[in-house]
């Protein structure tokens, strides 16, 4: 089983912008504990970082075609990208939707995801656990939609 992670803008900057909202782990400590994860459950696992929507379009339907699913943090792009949702909704496979923060704690904004209603599920505010319980709700479903 072949899993695609897709981190979306800033978070290139994570341990250092706003660690108070984000927290102190570095997208390479989300990769590393994501890939551990994904050896625990017998699942390969890829990442990828992108901050222009284009480029997580273009990324999304390229990966689809090597992968059984995906965990998702479109980061700002979750609030404003129907792009992207639509990319997904196109490859058609299963997504989880993760979040460091909890969204729905923060500015009214942020409480709309476009992405949230073709994902199988939405994880947000346990920081790096987020995705880690993203990646094993993700495993999960795959396991038994097989």
């Amino acid at each position: 089983m072949n899993i695609e992670v897709v981190h979306g803008p800033n978070l290139n900057l994570l341990g250092t912008r706003e660690p108070e909202v984000y927290g102190r782990a570095t997208l390479a400590d989300v990769d590393q504990a994501l890939q551990a994860l994904g050896r625990e459950l017998g699942v390969q696992v890829s990442s990828f970082q992108g901050n222009g929507e284009g480029t997580l379009v273009d990324h999304i339907q390229a990966a689809a075609a090597r992968v059984d699913g995906f965990v998702v943090n479109a980061a700002a792009y979750t609030h404003t990208s129907v792009a992207i949702a639509d990319a997904l909704a196109g490859v058609a496979r299963p997504y989880v939707e993760v979040h460091l923060s909890n969204v729905f704690a923060r500015e009214r904004f942020r409480h709309r995801s476009y992405l949230a209603a073709g994902a199988v599920g939405v994880v947000s505010g346990f920081g790096v656990d987020s995705y880690l319980l993203g990646l094993r709700a993700l495993v999960n479903h795959l396991n038994r939609s097989a």
